[in-house]
């Protein structure tokens, strides 16, 4: 399906609703939601030129593109037990972006409740580090284009019986990093939220009977199962909702998320995005 310069064109709202809209120019105040088609309608100049060198020439000046990331949320951002080498599929991407745009990449580990602080105070340029595309994100932030599709796992203990769906979650602890779209969904089915610093020491808390269950997506768990395949933990419903994350941003930096979503474009029509996820995963959670 093509779409003509500046014209609407189609994107998807996310979060835990699927409503679908239309974004056009004229209406630039409006919430972007994600954008389905390739490119973003960024300005006239964009939209009738199509012509993002301006925007990669400027951050080639400046040489390097900063990137916040956790450095402990495997397999998206860790570090490699035996050489300590930073690794993942997020840091992948984000060095196959910061090539396509003819820099450096230098990465900022940060724990997750900090990380979009960080952003705000300017300790780097973007989030890599599968930050969820929300409505409540995009009203103070923007992101690219999509990344990662994913589903939503419910995970227990392997000799829990009382919790079987998301619904069952209704006065149970859910153990959550407190500002994840896990947590919001958990609160939604009426779980309260044991705070933790990731993934790891929320499976843990499961595991020690201090929480009664833990969402995060499905490929997290078998990436953890993978590496600890004797971990007393199962995954007892998934949702039907695809979650989808992107690079994050501050508002106001168009020419950067031009050139970022530009890069990704060119990265999927490669097949790079396919390759780096098939790397880690064995299937491709770049495409929906």
């Amino acid at each position: 399906m093509k779409r003509s310069p500046c014209c609407c064109f189609p994107v998807r709202a996310t979060g835990y609703g699927n409503r679908h809209s239309t974004h056009c120019e004229s209406d630039w105040q409006t919430p972007v939601i994600y954008i389905i088609f390739p490119h973003r309608c960024l300005g006239k100049k964009f939209c009738k030129t199509g012509d993002f060198t301006l925007a990669k020439n400027k951050i080639k000046a400046k040489g390097v593109l900063t990137v916040g990331i956790e450095g402990t949320y495997p397999p998206y951002t860790y570090h490699d037990e035996s050489t300590d080498e930073l690794t993942g599929y997020d840091v992948d991407i984000a060095r196959a972006i910061a090539e396509k745009l003819g820099v450096e990449v230098e990465f900022v580990e940060t724990k997750w409740d900090s990380i979009i602080a960080g952003l705000d105070a300017e300790r780097y340029d973007a989030i890599i580090n599968q930050v969820g595309i929300t409505a409540e994100r995009q009203e103070k932030y923007d992101f690219s284009q999509p990344y990662t599709y994913t589903k939503g796992s419910l995970i227990v203990a392997e000799d829990n019986t009382e919790i079987t769906s998301f619904e069952d979650l209704a006065g149970k602890k859910a153990a959550q990093t407190v500002t994840s779209n896990w947590a919001a969904m958990a609160e939604s089915y009426g779980a309260t939220i044991e705070g933790t610093d990731g993934f790891s020491q929320s499976i843990e808390l499961v595991i020690a009977g201090r929480a009664d269950a833990t969402l995060n997506d499905d490929v997290t768990f078998f990436d953890y199962k993978k590496a600890k395949p004797d971990a007393k933990v199962k995954i007892v419903d998934t949702s039907d909702e695809v979650n989808v994350s992107g690079v994050m941003i501050r508002k106001g930096n168009e020419e950067l998320l031009a050139a970022i979503d530009t890069a990704l474009d060119e990265l999927r029509a490669e097949g790079k995005l396919k390759e780096i996820s098939e790397k880690y995963f064995g299937v491709d959670v770049s495409v929906e």
